[in-house]
């Protein structure tokens, strides 16, 4: 009996020792994880972070939030997951989030996702859980001119995105409908400063706002006239010859004054530059972000 005893407690020892086994192999980081492998994404500051998400039978699963620093380079690269998760997963989506949050379900604002093939998933922008374009067919105009104090007045202190040409004002810009948690937004860098024209939907449609124009009305276009309540150091009226239009896509709710990083279009101004003249913008589709997500289980 005494041999059966020390028989059977090594029995146990050995059933214990390969539960604990099996246990290590369930949860162990190389087991089941997501690692990400990300170009171009931004530092968003105090009010915001990044959160990964898999989507397993349709339903979003966090995989974890991050930030980024102003060289580009994530703060976690690797974030362990749910092995049932992880291999019934179909797609990964990165979010941009609210910081602090309290809401655990992803924003609206989507910007990069794709399908697993395999153990990869190839991130994009142009995918249908993201923005569901990569902005290649897109293509801007702008005039100077500022009509809200009258013509031939301060005319190199303004800009409009529309299009002149044909003799009737047209939309300058040729940009995708957004899903909803993103808007486009209008920049001019006046002295090395960027300062907005204005947030906007449609590009045949007037902007949000007007915060540096005057009182005589504007196109139905997005544009500003730089004329009154200069930000910073800058004063207006000014001349924004040589400077750069940029057209940005924004998050929304917005996490920075500044431009976000999606910045499509991006054109120089002349120096000098000629009021009431048609400049074209380039694509800007190199500044764009994208990335793997791989996952391990």
């Amino acid at each position: 009996m005494k041999y059966l005893s020390i028989i059977a407690a090594f029995a146990l020892l050995f059933v214990i020792g390969c539960s604990d086994d099996d246990d290590n192999n369930m949860t162990g980081p190389t087991a089941s994880e997501i690692t990400l492998n990300i170009l171009g994404l931004e530092d968003l500051g105090t009010n915001a972070r990044y959160e990964g998400w898999l989507i397993v039978n349709g339903t979003p699963v966090t995989t974890g939030k991050f930030t980024v620093n102003s060289s580009g380079e994530l703060s976690e690269t690797m974030f362990p997951v749910n092995q049932t998760d992880i291999m019934n997963a179909s797609a990964f989506v990165l979010t941009v989030e609210p910081h602090p949050d309290n809401d655990p379900a992803p924003s609206d604002v989507h910007i990069l996702a794709g399908d697993f093939s395999g153990n990869n998933a190839t991130l994009t922008l142009s995918h249908g859980a993201a923005l569901g374009d990569d902005f290649s067919n897109s293509s801007g105009s702008y005039i100077l001119a500022t009509p809200t104090d009258g013509s031939n007045t301060n005319e190199n202190s303004g800009i409009w995105f529309l299009d002149p040409s044909s003799g009737t004002p047209m939309a300058g810009l040729d940009l995708p409908t957004l899903p909803a948690g993103w808007m486009y937004e209008g920049w001019v860098v006046i002295d090395g400063i960027p300062v907005t024209t204005g947030k906007f939907t449609m590009a045949d449609m007037a902007d949000d706002s007007a915060p540096y124009s005057s009182t005589m009305a504007a196109p139905p276009f997005p544009g500003e006239d730089f004329l009154l309540n200069a930000p910073g150091n800058l004063t207006f009226p000014t001349d924004i010859s040589g400077g750069t239009a940029v057209i940005s896509v924004e998050p929304e709710p917005d996490n920075s004054a500044n431009p976000f990083l999606l910045k499509p279009l991006v054109g120089g101004i002349p120096d000098p530059a000629m009021d009431h003249t048609l400049y074209l913008m380039n694509l800007n589709l190199s500044s764009l972000p994208t990335g793997t997500a791989i996952r391990a289980y």
